[in-house]
C-alpha cells in the first residue's frame, strides 16, 4: 500500500475533487504509472485476505479469544477485497479511456467519480477490518492495549469518513478525516507484525533449549 500510494503522489495524481480536464490530462500521459499502481493492487488483496485469516487463525489456536472480531475481520476484509476490485477496474476504465479523448465526456467524468465512490467505500470497510482485527489480536493478549486504542480510533474515523461516500465521490475534501485512519492501520500493522516475529523467534529458542 505505501509503494502504491508512493507511486501515484510521486507522479502528481489529482485529487477527485480537481478539475475534469486535469484528470484527463494526468491519465492520458501517465498510463504506466497508473498501471503500475493498479498491478500492485493485486498483490494488496491477497496479503490483506491472508492475513485476516491467518489472524483467525491464530486466535483459535490461542483460546478463542476475541473470535467473534476475527470472524468480523475476515467479514470486513473480504467486503473490502471486492470494493478494491471495483475501485481497480473504474480506474482501468479510467485511463483506458483518457488514451482516446481530446477533452473529457461525460462518460468520462462518471467513471472518475464512480471510482471516487468505490474509494469512498473502501474506507467503512477497511474500518471495520481495522477494527476487527485490533479487537481480536487485543482479546488474544498479541498485542498491548494501546494498539486496541489505535484500531479503535482509526477504524472509527474511516467509518465516519466513509459515511459521506457522496460528498466524496463529488470531490469533497471530507475524504480526508480517513486519512489518519489509513496511516494508523500501517502502523498498527507493522506494530503486529514486529511482535508475532518477536513472539514466534522466542518460541523458536525456547523449544531448541528443551
Amino acid at each position: 500500500m505505501l509503494i502504491q500510494n508512493a507511486v501515484v503522489i510521486w507522479v502528481g495524481a489529482p485529487a477527485f475533487g480537481d478539475p475534469i480536464d486535469d484528470v484527463l490530462a494526468f491519465h492520458a500521459e501517465h498510463r504506466v504509472a497508473v498501471s503500475i499502481a493498479v498491478g500492485l493492487e493485486t498483490l494488496n488483496l491477497p496479503l490483506l485476505l491472508g492475513f485476516v485469516t491467518g489472524l483467525h487463525g491464530l486466535v483459535g489456536r490461542r483460546g478463542g479469544a476475541g473470535a467473534d472480531s476475527s470472524r468480523l475481520a475476515v467479514a470486513a476484509a473480504a467486503t473490502l477485497s471486492a470494493a478494491y476490485a471495483l475501485y481497480a477496474v473504474l480506474w482501468i476504465g479510467v485511463v483506458l479511456s483518457a488514451a482516446d479523448l481530446t477533452e473529457p465526456s461525460p462518460a468520462f467524468e462518471l467513471t472518475w467519480q464512480l471510482h471516487a465512490a468505490a474509494f469512498a467505500l473502501t474506507l467503512p470497510a477497511l474500518g471495520a477490518t481495522f477494527i476487527g482485527a485490533a479487537l481480536a489480536a487485543s482479546a488474544s493478549a498479541l498485542t498491548p492495549p494501546w494498539q486496541r486504542l489505535l484500531g479503535l480510533v482509526g477504524g472509527g474515523l474511516l467509518i465516519a469518513a466513509g459515511a459521506a461516500a457522496v460528498a466524496i465521490a463529488d470531490g469533497s475534501p471530507l475524504l480526508f478525516v480517513g486519512m489518519p485512519g489509513v496511516a494508523a492501520w500501517l502502523v498498527w500493522l507493522f506494530a503486529i507484525g514486529v511482535r508475532l516475529v518477536r513472539a514466534r523467534t522466542g518460541d523458536r529458542l525456547e523449544n531448541a533449549s528443551t
